[in-house]
């Protein structure tokens, strides 16, 4: 099983579970695959949690994230 993290859309940088409680809309929380796994990345919005197409994390950079998940 993997790791849970919480992570700002805007910065991509890790957060406390307390920031990202008060900053839903910014912040998403993953789990890290174990490694040795195949991955692809994906874009993923910030706010709604749903996937998103390539072009829409380029025009919307602060509240998309691009991660890496399991084939």
């Amino acid at each position: 099983m993997g790791k849970t993290v919480h992570r700002s859309a805007s910065t991509g940088r890790c957060v406390k579970t307390s920031t990202a409680k008060r900053n839903p809309r910014t912040t998403t929380t993953e789990t890290i695959p174990s490694p040795g796994g195949a991955t692809r990345s994906v874009g993923r919005s910030a706010i709604t949690g749903r996937f998103v197409t390539t072009s829409t994390v380029a025009r919307h950079p602060g509240t998309t994230i691009t991660q890496q998940v399991s084939r």
